[in-house]
């Protein structure tokens, strides 16, 4: 891989109890664990993060696609929903669903648009066969 950007964070303190900042100082967090398991829910989690990046990156791939096929994604968006669960050897799995709204285009054009970004989106790339990821397309 010809590498394009790097990212750098680090993480300190206690894990999901402490704080990450990135090396050039635009990212800045604290962390705590959601109170759902068994945290303060006073700072951010690595969920969360991953949502934020993973909805961002889909939407510049769902972009990118759209674009290239001429078609309106004006108003596009996309949420992500980051879910952590216990897995059966004893640790935890992510599980994500990707809502994708496309209100200017009909159903099987936007769902073709939203496989398709599946396949270009980095984050999508990287978790394919390792994370069970839904993508739900609607108009709204």
């Amino acid at each position: 891989m010809q590498t394009l950007y790097t990212a750098e964070a680090l993480a300190t303190g206690e894990g999901r109890t402490g704080s990450a900042r990135t090396s050039d100082g635009k990212l800045e967090v604290t962390l705590a664990p959601p109170k759902e398991m068994g945290g303060t829910g006073e700072g951010t989690n690595p969920e969360q993060l991953f949502a934020a990046g993973y909805a961002a990156c889909f939407h510049s791939a769902l972009r990118l696609v759209g674009k290239k096929a001429g078609a309106n994604i004006d108003d596009s968006a996309v949420g992500a929903q980051v879910s952590i669960g216990p897995n059966a050897e004893g640790g935890f799995q992510l599980a994500v669903t990707l809502e994708i709204t496309l209100p200017h285009l009909p159903t099987p054009e936007a769902q073709t648009l939203a496989h398709q970004a599946h396949q270009v989106c980095p984050y999508s790339n990287a978790t394919r066969n390792n994370i069970d990821v839904q993508l739900n397309v609607t108009q709204d």
